[in-house]
């Protein structure tokens, strides 16, 4: 089963959720995490040895040839996301905007628009006792997580086939980054915190899930900050709620220092047992 943790907004405790529940299942079920929060990764900190392997990640762009180019203006006017540009006596190719979807390179009738690999990021290996982890991490400069995100899922199936459970460090919010983290997903736990911007953001999160389809359910971390908004709302929209995780400082600590909670927090790790289950049950019916 692939397990999706994500969130409406940054800042809710997803990676603190997805360290320490991967950890705890890989105890009894072949797990591997992987981190696809691609633009500011930290599962890392939770693992204190250095990566078993490292590797660079490629994107195709488009590659301006002046002798072929016959200064048609076809590659300009078929590009969706302006990353061609014609000034004058040539093509200006902007890489930062550029999707990779070969349009240009394959419409050019004077085939002046080779594509040519491109540095995308990275995917490095971990391992903590019997947990895999793998962390992507999008090249500094570049604002297009969605690819790299694509491959990273990709070369993790056919790297690890044999596991149980693959939990899904997403990226936070409801844009595309979230969406392509979340496609591939058996199910969804989205963390939120009872906070009014928790909530709100929350909704757009539960409406961004019931558009793709997306079997989920809600955990509520920090529980006790705030006023109980957050069970009225979850109530009215019939979400389930699967766990609180008390709000404990010994969890801001513990997280501060990259250690990790559950085997230290017993009401964190209660929360954690009361997931498991969840996944278990589901894991069963598939």
């Amino acid at each position: 089963m692939k397990i999706a943790i994500a969130s409406g907004k940054g800042g809710t405790g997803k990676t603190s959720l997805a360290v320490n529940l991967a950890h705890k299942a890989s105890a009894l079920y072949p797990s591997l995490l992987l981190d696809l929060d691609v633009e500011e990764p930290n599962g890392s900190i939770f693992f204190p040895t250095p990566a078993l392997e490292h590797k660079t990640l490629y994107r195709k762009v488009p590659v301006w040839n002046r002798e072929a180019c016959t200064l048609c203006g076809a590659c300009v006017s078929t590009c969706r996301y302006n990353s061609l540009v014609k000034i004058m006596d040539q093509i200006l190719v902007l890489p930062e905007l550029c999707h990779a979807c070969y349009a240009c390179s394959e419409l050019c009738p004077a085939q002046a628009l080779p594509m040519q690999d491109e540095e995308l990021g990275s995917l490095s290996s971990f391992r903590l006792e019997a947990l895999d982890f793998m962390e992507a991490k999008l090249r500094i400069g570049l604002q297009q997580a969605t690819p790299l995100i694509a491959q990273s899922l990709e070369l993790v199936q056919k790297s690890h086939s044999q596991k149980d459970f693959y939990f899904l460090d997403c990226p936070p919010g409801t844009s595309c980054p979230m969406i392509a983290a979340t496609k591939t997903a058996d199910y969804v736990i989205l963390i939120t915190e009872p906070s009014r911007f928790g909530i709100w953001d929350l909704s757009l999160a539960v409406e961004t899930m019931r558009e793709l389809g997306k079997d989920f359910g809600v955990v509520v971390n920090r529980w006790g900050t705030a006023g109980e908004g957050i069970l009225d709302y979850l109530k009215t929209e019939n979400v389930e709620l699967l766990a609180t995780i008390p709000d404990d400082r010994r969890v801001a600590e513990l997280y501060s220092k990259g250690s990790l909670i559950y085997d230290k927090v017993p009401a964190f790790d209660a929360a954690l047992e009361t997931i498991l289950t969840k996944l278990r049950s589901l894991s069963c019916g598939k």
